[in-house]
Parts: C-alpha cells; sequence; structure tokens
C-alpha cells in the first residue's frame, strides 16, 4: 500500500453507520500544517466507503479552523441521490469542533463523455528538465511524498529573488513513490503548487485556504502532470486562485478554484 492510501484511510465507529474515526498523518503538511488537497482527500475516501456512486466529481471545501496531526471524526450525510447524482455533506471534528466542511458530488460510473470539446489548449510549459523542483525543508512534508517542479518563467522567488510579473505557478507534479492516480490523488495534486502570489509579490505573506473546490473530469494517462494556477485579483485581504491539471497528452484531468487569505 502507497504512503498516501495509508494516510487517508478510517474506520466506521461503533453504532454509527455514518462516522468513521481517523488520524491525521503529520506526513503531508505545509509549515507543519495539514495539506489542504490532504484533508479534502482524507473526507472523500470515507465517501467511497458509503456512496452508491463511485465516480467522483466535484468536491468543495470549506476550511474552518486549523488542523493537526492526530485523531479527527469524519461525520457523513447523504444529502440526496437522483438516477445520474449522489451528493454528500462531510465534515472533519477534530477535539469535537468542525475543522473542515465539505460536500461532494459523485456521478453515475455509466455516464459517458459524449461532447468533448475545448475552447483552450495546454499552457506553453518548459521541458521538465529545466524545471526547477521545490526542495525537500523541515515542516513541509508534503514535498517529500510529492515532487513539484517549476518552470524557472515563476520560480525566481525561490531561486534569485527575481519576481515575475504575473501571479502564475506552472509545472510537473508527480508522485516519489510511483502512487497512480485516482480521483483522491487529483484533489491533492489540485493544492501542491505554492501560491501563485509568491511569483510576483515574492515570499512575505501567509495564504491559508479558506474554501477549495476540486472538478475532476479524466483520469491522466502518464505519470506526470502539467499543473497551471493563476490569481488575478489580490484585494482586501483576499484571492483566488484558478488552476488547471493536464496529463502529458493533452486531455484536461481537473480543474480547481481556491480562494485564500493574503496575510502580510
Amino acid at each position: 500500500m502507497h504512503q498516501f492510501d495509508r494516510d487517508i484511510e478510517s474506520r466506521p465507529l461503533n453504532g454509527s453507520p455514518f462516522d468513521f474515526a481517523a488520524e491525521i498523518s503529520p506526513n503531508w503538511a505545509i509549515n507543519g500544517l495539514p495539506n489542504g488537497g490532504y484533508l479534502m482527500a482524507l473526507l472523500a475516501r470515507a465517501i467511497e466507503q458509503k456512496g452508491h456512486k463511485k465516480r467522483m466529481a466535484i468536491v468543495t471545501a470549506n476550511y474552518i479552523q486549523r488542523t493537526s496531526p492526530g485523531p479527527v471524526r469524519l461525520s457523513l450525510e447523504r444529502i440526496s441521490e437522483t438516477t445520474q447524482f449522489e451528493r454528500f455533506g462531510a465534515r472533519l471534528l477534530q477535539e469535537e469542533r468542525v475543522a473542515v466542511a465539505a460536500i461532494a458530488t459523485f456521478m453515475d460510473d455509466q455516464m459517458v463523455c459524449r461532447v468533448d470539446r475545448y475552447e483552450a489548449g495546454v499552457p506553453a510549459l518548459a521541458p521538465l528538465d529545466q524545471c526547477v523542483p521545490i526542495p525537500p525543508m523541515p515542516n513541509f512534508t508534503l514535498f517529500d511524498q510529492v515532487e513539484v517542479r517549476l518552470d524557472p518563467a515563476c520560480a525566481g522567488w525561490m531561486t534569485t529573488g527575481q519576481l515575475a510579473d504575473r501571479s502564475e505557478h506552472k509545472g510537473w507534479f508527480r508522485f516519489k513513490d510511483g502512487r497512480p492516480y485516482d480521483a483522491l490523488a487529483l484533489l491533492l495534486a489540485a493544492d501542491c503548487f505554492p501560491p501563485p502570489a509568491y511569483a510576483s509579490l515574492g515570499l512575505g505573506a501567509w495564504v491559508p485556504t479558506i474554501e477549495l473546490s476540486v472538478n475532476i473530469r479524466k483520469m491522466p494517462s502518464s505519470q506526470w502532470l502539467k499543473c497551471f494556477f493563476q490569481t488575478r485579483f489580490v484585494t482586501c485581504g483576499l484571492l483566488e486562485e484558478d488552476g488547471e491539471l493536464w496529463d502529458e497528452s493533452g486531455e484536461l484531468i481537473a480543474i480547481s478554484r481556491q480562494i485564500a487569505q493574503y496575510r502580510l
């Protein structure tokens, strides 16, 4: 079993069919705090165990308070089920306080992609061997598990101190242990890059996630994902981060939208 799978496992609580016990692992942290995509995957994995429909389509999570490695309770609720969709609400509670609240939409496996129309293509990205890896760092255990390489055009804040004109990060992603992709892995991948605002404003702020939504379209056919994230507006202490995940064959895999604080 891969490390990611061990760290998102949960078990049903006795006498409570929609409650699960789980453990937040220290292996997916950013500066000591659990990664938001990892917490989303922890909730989504529990939902998979109770849902009738198995194709994950959309997960949206609100991050209400900080979490830390340790025991948590996952509380689920089936909101609705139709012939095409099934929706669950899910809460992650630590010390019996709600830390993350999510809504997940699952689809019927038999639904097919009848229209495949792209009005935008894969953005330009430097070759893998020219991109800059994010190095292992103390308390940033996420990057012990996954490999993220930034395009040199947006990595100046990390290497030379030269800032870019645009708040954009683009680069490559994969699991270091070669774990294959599924929907749970894509939830993590959508939240593994540094905030795009660092590219233009530098590493001078804390950017905690308030809300993250991931829409999964297809499963990738390559080991590496091409990832693109941009922020266009930093105002009133808030910013948005729009993301695209593509595989190496040019298929759109997932899109994301994150709202975060910009705290100096």
